[in-house]
């Protein structure tokens, strides 16, 4: 006993394709070099203790915790049900202290959470390929109360420095995209919060669900599937996941041949629909996105994430943006190496990435 360990997870921030993970969609999201940090020592004690430097009182859960939301739903703080999820879901074998600290904006929609949520599945004892970690983590947040899909702790978990990730999530198949050096990722936040938990998102998911019963998974339908959908609030919902998986495959397309300039057009045509079609904008973060796109060198913008507030990414020249500019945050992005892919052997063609992966590096 008494053994320290430290694990970093990163956050994610997603080019595009949002709304498409639960639909059986595609999207293309990036690990960031923004993380969430555990410093966790093993103890003989039946309970485990964590504080963060967001809250210093610190929380006391026992390691024999049960996944039954009845529980989980009643601990305080918030984020407390996420940690408690997830010893409930690993049932780690000894009890102990760690400490949290993160330099991801929390509730910013950079994947906070889940960054959180893999990196204590690795200090918990969770093994596995990022597959099998982000599997056990969309459980144990599902169980603490929001619905989420796979997709971001998938990336926490398996993301590749220099790469996005596309992602098909009726297969969970990884092919790993360079993102061209010629392209800087700048994400800017409104400053307005938001937990998924108190939004509408999952009642997106509901009516996505509404809508498949009749024409099945909405990221395999066609427009011509989505016509036949009489309610015109579900048409709009699953006209976005159709065309937005479209957009997804256009971006990995064109950053493939590094034509940035249809990247930001199609950065921009996700917004709009996200905006229009899907409801989860907000006005700032129109207002955002407007902004942005009218700098000269901003090849374009959209929201990324959930929607309800957040951040918005774009895709610039480099050093196109002041980031003083937003006093709300904003930062360059890297893409880095996900928790479980940074320590993995080489698959073909993405050296360091993950060996479960069907991944190809272009």
């Amino acid at each position: 006993m008494g053994v320290a360990r430290r694990i970093t997870a990163p956050g994610r921030v997603n080019l595009i394709g949002d709304h498409t993970d639960y639909n059986l969609g595609v999207a293309l999201p990036v690990a960031i070099d923004l993380g969430t940090t555990i410093e966790f020592t093993d103890n003989d004690s039946d309970h485990l203790t964590f504080f963060s430097t967001l809250y210093p009182q610190g929380i006391d859960l026992p390691r024999g915790l049960d996944l039954d939301m009845d529980i989980l739903k009643n601990l305080e703080p918030p984020w407390a049900r996420l940690v408690g999820a997830m010893i409930a879901t690993v049932r780690p074998e000894h009890g102990g202290i760690g400490r949290i600290e993160t330099t991801i904006p929390v509730g910013a929609g950079l994947s906070s959470s889940a960054a959180l949520m893999v990196a204590l599945a690795d200090i918990l004892g969770a093994e596995g390929s990022p597959r099998t970690i982000a599997t056990l983590v969309q459980q144990a947040e599902t169980f603490s109360g929001v619905p989420v899909g796979i997709m971001d702790p998938l990336v926490c978990a398996g993301g590749l420095a220099g790469h996005g990730l596309l992602i098909d999530f009726a297969t969970l198949a990884i092919e790993y995209v360079p993102i061209p050096e010629s392209a800087e990722l700048v994400v800017v936040d409104t400053g307005v919060r938001r937990s998924l938990r108190f939004t509408e998102y999952a009642s997106r998911v509901a009516e996505c669900e509404a809508a498949a019963v009749t024409i099945g998974p909405l990221g395999q339908a066609e427009d011509a599937d989505v016509a036949g959908l009489r309610d015109p609030s579900l048409r709009r919902r699953a006209h976005h996941v159709v065309t937005e998986c479209a957009r997804v495959r256009q971006v990995a397309a064109a950053l493939a041949v590094q034509d940035l300039p249809t990247v930001g057009s199609l950065l921009v045509e996700s917004h709009r629909s996200l905006a229009t079609d899907f409801e989860v904008s907000t006005p700032e973060l129109d207002e955002l996105v407007t902004t942005l796109c009218a700098i000269d060198g901003v090849y374009g913008a959209r929201l990324t994430g959930a929607g309800f507030g957040g951040c918005v990414v774009a895709v610039t020249r480099p050093g196109a943006v002041d980031l003083d500019r937003f006093p709300a945050g904003a930062w360059r992005l890297v893409p880095s190496d996900g928790t479980v892919a940074a320590s993995a052997g080489s698959v073909s063609g993405a050296p360091g990435g993950n060996p479960e992966a069907a991944a190809v590096a272009g």
